[in-house]
């Protein structure tokens, strides 16, 4: 992902509209989650408080919660993006990703449909702000993050 410029504009757009959705951060995480599980149903067995839940998706106790902390990371982390010029996720907290990731063997297809769903979520979010260039702006900065993630997809060194 190198030299992949995340621009003024784009920068000034995802930090728009991330003002408007962080009070909803919950619900909107909630459904991202719940899009990604629809396009993808088999995604569920990719997460250890899924896998066994008879619990429906929209009730897993456990979902909300960590939907929601997906989202605020990922959005946090490209408003950041230009000013700080790169990924601003702590290294310790990539290191982590990556290795659960790793671990729980995503590949490149679930980066898609996560982007994917990320992008119909905001659009829905936003309908009145939803552009080319807003999809173009949140775009590039799931894809700078998730470079950042799979550059540290590998086997825990202990």
């Amino acid at each position: 992902m190198e030299g992949k410029v995340f621009t003024e504009e784009q920068e000034t757009l995802v930090v728009k509209s991330w003002g408007v959705m962080k009070k909803n951060a919950a619900e909107l995480g909630l459904k991202f989650f719940l899009k990604i599980f629809e396009i993808a149903p088999s995604a569920q067995k990719l997460f250890s408080f899924l896998r066994d839940s008879d619990i429906p998706l929209e009730k897993n106790p456990k979902l909300k919660p960590h939907a929601m902390s997906v989202l605020v990371m990922t959005c946090e982390s490209a408003v950041q993006l230009r000013k700080a010029g790169k990924v601003t996720v702590r290294e310790s907290t990539l290191k982590r990703l990556g290795g659960v990731h790793f671990k729980s063997g995503v590949v490149d297809e679930h980066y898609e449909v996560t982007k994917f769903a990320l992008l119909e979520t905001i659009k829905e979010a936003l309908p009145e702000m939803w552009s080319p260039e807003m999809k173009n702006a949140w775009g590039e900065a799931y894809d700078q993050l998730v470079a950042a993630i799979k550059s540290e997809m590998k086997p825990p060194l202990n």
